[in-house]
């Protein structure tokens, strides 16, 4: 016997959050959990608006009719919207036990405001030290500086930076121009820093400074292969699609020796707490991007370890099915 039940939640978030240059006040998403035969299996459907094609009306229109062909016990082909795609592939390999319960559940630190509460958050990690800075928000130069600023005071940080496509030649030239060539190679990687991958990958060759594709990887015209100064790939499963699809391009980039890095769509804690799970599976040994939590002011049904926000069950969230 089966059955599905889906929730709808609305997040509020932190009044600081701002997505391709819109304030996102409240993170919508979906929740699903499938039970059959005294197990259950639960995804989480998080379409990102600014990201995302799909919104969440869309994916609850093509998720409520997956669910009622699943319930009703029809062998189903992979939903088409990536968001449900994710989740509902989710959903199936808990109750199948495809996904393993061990999680990675270290993150590189975000930050996106004040670099000084960065540094003082970095001071209190052990080892290896890692973070992750949104560049781009303001002028290039002093995205520059703040870099330079961290790299210096820290001789054991790796830096990853996130441009989501923000910059100009000119611009990401300013922000280099302050980024002390000495400091490069301990940036991991800057994430699409320009608005074409052409001068994505001149900006590399001239500075010497690393980049990932990111927004790149889900576009049709993409293609797997190796790029000097490209040393990453960085997945967003919530944009990806199945679980299944997932997996094919974290293969495909250690298959050309490259760094491939789970990264969050800022998911509930649910979805966050599966990525950990899929990053300690897929990626062993790389960091994931999931320190996003922070922006919200509630978890969803499961916790992240250690997080002081109260937990949303069931009964706070809206039935949908």
């Amino acid at each position: 016997m089966r059955r599905a039940q889906i929730w709808r939640y609305n997040l509020p978030m932190d009044a600081g959050v701002i997505l391709r240059e819109r304030r996102l006040k409240v993170r919508e998403g979906l929740i699903l959990c499938l039970t059959e035969n005294g197990q259950q299996g639960w995804g989480e459907i998080a379409p990102l608006p600014g990201f995302s094609a799909e919104t969440a009306d869309d994916a609850q229109v093509e998720l409520v009719g997956w669910a009622q062909h699943w319930q009703a016990g029809e062998t189903l082909a992979c939903p088409a919207l990536p968001s449900v795609a994710f989740g509902t592939s989710c959903a199936l390999a808990e109750l199948s036990g495809q996904l393993p319960a061990a999680a990675d559940y270290r993150a590189a630190p975000l930050c996106t405001g004040d670099p000084d509460e960065l540094f003082a958050l970095l001071e209190q990690i052990p080892g290896e030290k890692v973070a992750k800075i949104k560049v781009g928000l303001w002028e290039a130069v002093r995205d520059g500086m703040v870099a330079n600023l961290l790299l210096e005071a820290l001789p054991d940080l790796r830096l990853r930076l996130d441009a989501n496509r923000s910059w100009t030649p000119l611009k990401a030239a300013q922000f280099a121009k302050y980024v002390d060539p000495a400091y490069r190679g301990r940036i991991a990687f800057i994430e699409e820093p320009c608005r074409t991958r052409e001068d994505s990958l001149a900006f590399s060759q001239q500075t010497g400074i690393a980049i990932a594709w990111d927004e790149s990887v889900r576009e049709p015209d993409f293609v797997f292969e190796k790029q000097p100064g490209v040393s990453a790939l960085v997945i967003k499963p919530t944009l990806t699609g199945s679980l299944d699809k997932v997996q094919q391009q974290i293969a495909a980039a250690h298959r050309l020796g490259m760094q491939a890095v789970i990264s969050s769509a800022i998911e509930s804690s649910l979805g966050l707490t599966q990525l950990a799970r899929l990053a300690a599976w897929l990626t062993p040994g790389t960091l994931p991007g999931l320190d996003t939590l922070s922006l919200m002011q509630a978890q969803v049904i499961r916790p992240w370890p250690g997080s002081p926000l109260p937990v949303w069950q069931t009964e706070q969230l809206d039935i949908v099915l």
